[in-house]
């Protein structure tokens, strides 16, 4: 066998172990399709109020740089669709970010976040370093929206900024990135990681099949919300479980499906802190488009 070929298979497979990492070349676009549905129920006074949100984005992974351990990489949104509907009140939004109407504050709000890029510092093993560019975005959204006075487009901020600020950007893409272990695996070996924001995740990841295209993982992870807004605070526990396959040369994620469930409280300032039983359930789809 040369050397070279000796080298490369080596370096890659250790013992019948594999390196699952990143790979990635200056110029590699990935565009993912988000589908989300989030199911939170909450019962007050015998009666349950039940809010559904569901969720459709369009995201561009664009690789700018490569330096020795992280990558440089642009995310936007290419489409966002939000719709939220209460047992009670019926439909509270529904609005296509790709549908501008000079009327609508949200429609103009949402448009405005469409290829507006984001910077973000990836490592291999996919934690997320860094990201710049959300407080922009949150800038751009929020004069967007038509408020005039300083105070009203201040307090739009603060709203925003839990979504679409750097801080929660990263958390966000965390749950699809942050997959591989430091180490070569095999079949069957585990490992831990953890990230954080409005959801604290512990996951075990297990590897459950390996092939010469694809990386079968599974997560099981305990989760905690812990989430404080001026008048309220939801605190939830809860469960979630991923399944995952990859690319085994690129690194990025083929289809990725997470389901959880977290139960607990949710206490509202105006009601005297009441306890208020809450159950959240959901489910989100992460699926590559071939470009």
């Amino acid at each position: 066998m040369p050397y070279l070929l000796v080298y490369l298979f080596i370096n890659t497979t250790v013992f019948g172990q594999s390196m699952l990492q990143y790979n990635l070349s200056i110029g590699d676009v990935f565009t993912i399709k988000q589908d989300a549905n989030q199911i939170i129920t909450q019962e007050i006074d015998g009666a349950t109020h039940e809010i559904t949100n569901t969720l459709m984005g369009i995201i561009e992974f664009k690789v700018k740089g490569d330096n020795a351990n992280t990558y440089n990489i642009d995310v936007m949104f290419k489409d966002l669709n939000l719709k939220m509907i209460s047992s009670i009140q019926g439909e509270l939004m529904n609005v296509s970010a790709k549908i501008y109407e000079e009327n609508d504050p949200q429609s103009k709000i949402f448009n405005s976040l469409l290829d507006v890029p984001i910077h973000v510092i990836l490592s291999r093993t996919g934690d997320i370093l860094e990201v710049n560019g959300g407080d922009s975005l949150v800038s751009k959204m929020a004069e967007a929206s038509g408020l005039e006075d300083e105070f009203s487009i201040n307090m739009m901020k603060k709203s925003l900024e839990k979504e679409f600020g750097s801080e929660a950007l990263s958390n966000s893409y965390k749950q699809m990135t942050f997959l591989y272990p430091a180490s070569p695996v095999r079949a069957g070996d585990s490992w831990k990681n953890e990230y954080s924001g409005k959801l604290l995740a512990q996951n075990t990841w297990t590897l459950n099949e390996i092939s010469e295209t694809s990386a079968n993982i599974e997560g099981k992870a305990i989760v905690v919300m812990d989430v404080i807004e001026p008048a309220s605070r939801m605190q939830l526990n809860g469960t979630q479980n991923s399944s995952v396959i990859t690319d085994i040369i690129t690194g990025f994620v083929k289809k990725m499906t997470v389901q959880g469930q977290v139960e607990g409280s949710t206490t509202m300032t105006q009601m005297g802190n009441q306890e208020i039983p809450t159950v959240i359930k959901s489910t989100i789809i992460y699926e590559l488009i071939e470009n």
